[in-house]
């Protein structure tokens, strides 16, 4: 009876991958999540421009509709005998 261990894998070329392999998965997994914080940092910048992008064209959408609204500077001047138009 031997009192040698063997390698769990079986095969001496897997003993020389497995460091590489797990600083490979490591910096992988790293990446992964500085990407993720880039595109979640992305969506807010994207979220802010399209907010002052729908308030403008808000404003724009107001002042066009509304415009009918305001009085022209003929009905202030011709309102006379108790404000009946001629």
């Amino acid at each position: 009876m031997s009192n040698s261990r063997k390698p769990v894998l079986g095969l001496p070329m897997f003993r020389r991958f497995w460091k590489p392999v797990a600083a490979t998965g490591a910096g992988g997994t790293s990446l992964v999540i500085w990407f993720e914080e880039i595109i979640a940092f992305a969506t807010d910048f994207i979220g802010v421009i399209l907010l002052t992008i729908l308030g403008g064209l808000i404003c724009l959408f107001d002042n066009f509709i509304f415009k009918s609204r305001i009085p022209l500077r003929e009905d202030l001047q011709d309102i006379k005998n108790n404000g009946v138009k001629k």
